[in-house]
């Protein structure tokens, strides 16, 4: 008998029976496994044996229906909100994108928000905010300590969050009210110095799943660039036309949606600035904003609108919050706005409604959830299939995040 081959034939018998192994090991996951693997996506916590023997009823029966049930079982446990949900969450509310930042506002309106099955839309225009009912301290327009009390004292979000009027807690008008947009923590993030535009980059990275160079098209007209904006960069014009126009002839007209709105915080007497004790400003009907010498502007805009204006004089002065989304032609039409909005209006709550309503945003809120639950981005035919399904479903289901949970976790349990 030649020897010559026997190592290799022994590695190719051992990886045979590794082969056979893992297949057996695939075949024999059964009903409790796909179930336990559904509640171990959305809770990331093991079910309890009563849960998860309800589960395995469910999944057994076939049925799409039942088995959406079994995942909805799942989102029961607290740790769906507590952790799931808020470290899903927790990025869009920061530059930095990190998830270890404490619980705020911005973060535990999204959870009730899905927890309560609202209109995910609503997150960029509502007159909605949630607090932590019996939580102490109380919400406050000018610190995190009711959000961290919650987080510190590891509160039950299924439980104790309650909607609320967001005008009616922070003293906004109901008009200029926008959702997460308008929060304290959003403010705090992208609101605070600058020029506003980091909160409409970070609403397009977060909520649309496009970051400006996405949409960078250069065939706009450039007429709503504000002066801030050189128009030759290091004395070179092609610069400005070849790529600062791409960016800044779509966002700056979407952008002066925000021009009543900052954050506004303390200064010791050494000129630091105390960011954790600052707030949203809002300059109202009847409020002239002032510059760094105290002196009035004459208008409601806020002076950031107006700063570097020696950069380029002849840029557009903003002389109000009247917005228009000249991307609705051209190249980024792709986005799928709303026909049956007018992609115009005035301030922060319409122009996020316009955002909100797009298709892009619909295909970025499934697209994100897909990727929570099934640890992984879409990859093939039948993930993009599902994904088309679910965008659909979300569509007519009312704008319920839940259920893409629901039906991300059914998808994904193997089989």
């Amino acid at each position: 008998m030649s020897t010559t081959n026997f190592p290799c034939k022994l590695a190719c018998t051992a990886l045979a029976i590794i082969v056979t192994l893992g297949a057996a090991g695939s075949a024999a996951a059964g009903n409790r496994e796909q179930a336990k693997r559904i509640h171990d996506r959305l809770a990331g916590v093991p079910p309890s044996a009563t849960v998860l023997s309800s589960m395995e009823t469910l999944v057994a029966s076939g049925s799409l229906s039942d088995k959406i049930a079994a995942a909805n079982l799942a989102m029961d446990n607290p740790e769906f909100y507590r952790v799931t949900l808020k470290n899903f969450i927790t990025p869009w509310t920061n530059e930095e994108q990190t998830t270890f930042a404490p619980l705020n506002d911005y973060t535990a309106t999204v959870i009730g928000i899905i927890r309560d099955d609202v209109d995910f839309r609503e997150i960029l225009s509502g007159d909605i905010l949630y607090t932590g009912n019996g939580i102490t301290p109380a919400y406050s327009n000018t610190n995190n300590s009711h959000y961290q009390a919650m987080d510190d004292q590891g509160a039950d979000l299924k439980t104790v969050l309650t909607a609320t009027a967001q005008s009616a807690v922070t003293g906004l008008p109901t008009e200029a009210t926008a959702g997460v947009l308008t929060t304290r923590a959003a403010a705090k993030a992208f609101f605070v110095d600058g020029t506003n535009r980091a909160q409409f980059r970070f609403t397009m990275l977060n909520h649309l799943c496009n970051d400006m160079e996405q949409v960078k098209e250069t065939s706009y007209t450039p007429d709503r660039i504000r002066q801030d904006v050189s128009r030759s960069p290091g004395g070179d014009s092609r610069i400005y036309m070849n790529a600062c126009i791409g960016c800044h002839t779509g966002m700056d007209p979407l952008t002066q949606a925000f021009a009543y709105y900052d954050y506004d915080y303390p200064v010791d007497g050494n000129g630091d600035p105390d960011f954790e004790a600052g707030q949203l400003a809002y300059n109202d009907v009847g409020i002239m904003d002032t510059d760094k010498t105290g002196a009035s502007t004459g208008t409601r805009v806020q002076a950031k609108y107006l700063q570097n204006a020696n950069n380029f004089e002849y840029g557009y002065i903003t002389p109000d919050d009247q917005w228009d989304n000249y991307w609705r032609t051209g190249p980024n039409s792709v986005l799928g706005w709303d026909p049956a909005l007018t992609g115009s209006g005035f301030g922060a709550k319409t122009m996020g409604r316009e955002l909100a309503h797009s298709q892009a945003f619909a295909r970025c809120q499934v697209e994100k959830v897909f990727k929570t639950v099934c640890l992984r981005a879409p990859v093939d035919a039948a993930d993009r299939t599902q994904i088309d399904s679910m965008i659909a479903s979300f569509s007519t289901s009312g704008y319920r995040l839940k259920q893409v949970f629901a039906e991300s976790a059914v998808f994904c349990m193997g089989d």
